[in-house]
């Protein structure tokens, strides 16, 4: 391939070719609607990692503060 052909490449949208080049708007999709689907799920939140719950705290907890002054 040389430097005066575009690079086409798949479509993360469709799977279909997309011009991989400053020509095309919507690169990497193909098109508007692919882009706008992609747009589309990620507002939605299609595209959310799963994540462990947050570390506790451990002032927060059962645990005794140990800076609070005790009474005996």
């Amino acid at each position: 391939m040389d430097a005066t052909t575009p690079r086409v490449i798949r479509c993360p949208g469709c799977g279909g070719p997309s011009v991989y080049a400053s020509t095309n708007d919507f690169r990497p999709f193909c098109s508007a609607r692919c882009k706008n689907n992609d747009f589309g799920a990620w507002a939605s939140g299609a595209y959310a990692v799963d994540a462990d719950s947050a570390p506790q705290d451990p002032s927060l907890g059962d645990e005794p503060d140990e800076s609070a002054p005790t009474t005996h």
